[in-house]
């Protein structure tokens, strides 16, 4: 069977409990490349059974990021380059369709979308996830941020690739199910609040013209103190987050409670720096 011609990069650190599941289902992709970021567990030894390149990624806090550098540095033997994270997993309908679509020369990226898992649970409502993670690799990158000294995030996790020219959508969607247990989850968010207030306070200082629609609305909302509440209204109510039970309660308010931590640790850096 002929091997479709896309390069999958899977960023990773410490996932040995997803990556053989994501590994597995990637076969019909000619190279498969994962960067790691000095695991301590099995994972680079997991990534070489299955047949992986690779790489270790060791930041130094300025540009590129991990998904930059891949982009700069390894030997990538396709036009096409595919994003994923440890926890995404693609389906056969997924893979036929992307070997479909990228044959056709009109486009140079795709908008992949999730059907997302919480607390081991399929969840049909709430808000949706997708994200630009296919295009080509002379028409796309991720936007850089100036964030020297202060980031702590070696990979670029709410950054968004800028793609030149036309971007379409992958109808068929990549599960994304995390086996780590809720306590990385918390964690994990936890990081990513202390990233999203530095970021909103710079942001306060200059202008980004390559903020996605959401991004200048949750930014908007930030500045009212109001989006903690909207986006459990939201997610709950307006998207019937609780039609998927107990789980769609507990995101709804786990989100919504991450975005207080954005509201509050901002309160708390401009109050260090005055």
């Amino acid at each position: 069977m002929n091997k479709i011609p896309i390069t999958v990069i899977v960023s990773v650190k410490n996932e040995a409990l997803n990556l053989p599941s994501c590994l597995d289902k990637l076969k019909r992709f000619d190279q498969i490349i994962v960067v790691d970021s000095g695991s301590t567990d099995d994972t680079p030894v997991i990534a070489v059974a299955k047949g992986a390149e690779v790489l270790q990624f060791k930041w130094n806090g300025k540009f590129p990021k991990k998904r930059n550098w891949a982009l700069q540095n390894a030997n990538l033997r396709h036009e096409w380059i595919l994003f994923l994270d440890a926890d995404e997993f693609v389906t056969e309908e997924f893979v036929s369709e992307v070997g479909f679509k990228t044959q056709d020369p009109t486009y140079n990226g795709y908008t992949i979308q999730f059907e997302n898992y919480f607390m081991g649970r399929k969840l049909k409502y709430g808000y949706g996830f997708q994200k630009s993670a296919l295009f080509k690799k002379s028409k796309g990158s991720y936007e850089k941020i100036e964030e020297d000294l202060w980031s702590h995030l070696d990979m670029e996790v709410h950054e968004h690739p800028i793609i030149e020219g036309k971007v379409g959508i992958i109808k068929a969607k990549v599960i994304h199910k995390d086996f780590k247990n809720l306590e990385h989850y918390i964690a994990k968010h936890n990081a990513y609040s202390t990233w999203e207030a530095q970021r909103y306070l710079q942001l306060k200082q200059s202008k980004n013209e390559h903020l996605s629609f959401n991004q200048k609305i949750k930014y908007s909302l930030l500045n009212t103190g109001l989006l903690p509440a909207v986006y459990f209204m939201g997610a709950y109510f307006l998207k019937l987050g609780f039609l998927d039970g107990k789980e769609g309660f507990y995101l709804a308010r786990f989100k919504s409670h991450y975005f207080f931590q954005i509201q509050t640790k901002v309160n708390s850096i401009k109050n260090n720096i005055e």
